[in-house]
């Protein structure tokens, strides 16, 4: 009688087992599987969406929101939240169209005009400006991300406002005489056919996974955000560590304001508004712990794409605008619920 019973049980446990396994598998790989149905479903409703054409001017759209995802990541990985990353975006944008429309110098009668590698590197460098505020805001006085970043957001939409006084910055292509053409490069030029902002995105990312994976600041950045205290003890050094990751966060939403502005060729105070939310969004669909120390660049990728795929695909069928919202703000609910599942499973099991 007692053979029956553990033989007739060992079934039931195996199969236990692979349930387990196949709910594991759809959690994890939830972002990939999502982004699956999305192209099945839209290329069904849709003869123009399912084309290589239309994948790489999608792409191109996911670029933006894929680079602020990455900075966005790293700074929830340690546990906190960038809520200025769309300003930012914004408020480069300006500075690069400032710049690539003159800088009187009045005392000397002059107007510069810079070439358009060092209105890069000065706009990521004022990026990484607004970044290291935030940093030092939230690492040294102690000041919540949330609110940190929340009145960081403010300031640099308002110096945004305040430098263009609510106008525009147009014609950004730059004069071949004055030596500053080729801001456009980044927007409309590709290299072997893909567009230049998706292999910039992919460049970033293949960076940012190494970096997580491969070096002592990944290994510190996990450990920090998964128990900050516990990282101090153990010699991390959490205080820069977060400043590192807010001026990474700001360098990203610089590079995205150019990539952005060369694609419009021009450069406005309201770009990226409500941006961060959808970085946010991609990291959260991604499946990224909001509370830190949980994320993969993979998964942030999967999730920009999901976003940006999902976006396009709802113009190309004809849903008003409203309706995306909708849809979006469903698909990130969904993905945060599925994150308390997976990580609760987690906790339950340990």
């Amino acid at each position: 009688m007692s053979v029956t019973n553990i033989t007739d049980k060992k079934p039931i446990a195996n199969g236990q087992r692979r349930n387990f396994s196949l709910v594991r598998l759809i959690l994890e790989g939830r972002a990939f599987f999502a982004l699956i149905v999305i192209i099945a479903v839209f290329s069904f409703l849709s003869p123009y969406y399912f084309s290589l054409s239309n994948f790489l001017t999608m792409a191109s759209h996911v670029a933006i929101f894929g680079i602020l995802a990455i900075g966005m990541l790293l700074v929830i990985l340690n546990g906190g939240i960038d809520l200025s990353v769309g300003s930012t975006l914004g408020l480069a944008g300006c500075i690069a169209g400032f710049l690539m429309q003159g800088v009187t110098l009045s005392s000397l009668g002059v107007i510069l005009y810079l070439p358009v590698w060092a209105v890069v590197v000065v706009t990521c460098v004022l990026g990484g400006v607004v970044g290291a505020v935030n940093g030092v805001l939230i690492a040294y006085l102690r000041v919540p991300a949330f609110v940190a970043s929340l009145g960081v957001l403010y300031v640099a939409r308002g110096i945004a406002l305040l430098m263009t006084n609510g106008l525009t910055y147009n014609n950004l292509g730059g004069h071949a005489e004055l030596g500053n053409t080729g801001f456009n490069w980044l927007g409309f030029n590709r290299l072997a056919g893909v567009p230049i902002g998706v292999i910039v995105l992919a460049v970033l990312a293949i960076i940012c996974g190494l970096v997580l994976s491969r070096t002592a600041f990944g290994r510190w950045l996990y450990a920090s955000g998964g128990n900050e205290r516990a990282a101090d003890l153990s010699g991390v050094p959490v205080k820069r560590v977060k400043i590192i990751v807010y001026v990474l966060s700001g360098v990203c939403a610089a590079i995205a304001g150019l990539v952005l502005s060369s694609q419009l060729t021009s450069a406005g105070p309201n770009a990226g508004t409500s941006y961060e939310l959808t970085a946010i969004a991609a990291v959260v669909i991604g499946g990224a712990a909001l509370t830190g120390g949980r994320g993969t660049v993979r998964g942030t990728m999967l999730g920009a794409f999901v976003i940006g795929f999902l976006a396009d695909g709802l113009v190309i069928i004809g849903v008003s605008s409203y309706w995306q919202t909708v849809f979006t703000g469903a698909v990130i609910v969904l993905a945060v619920l599925m994150n308390s599942i997976q990580y609760g499973r987690r906790t339950k099991s340990s």
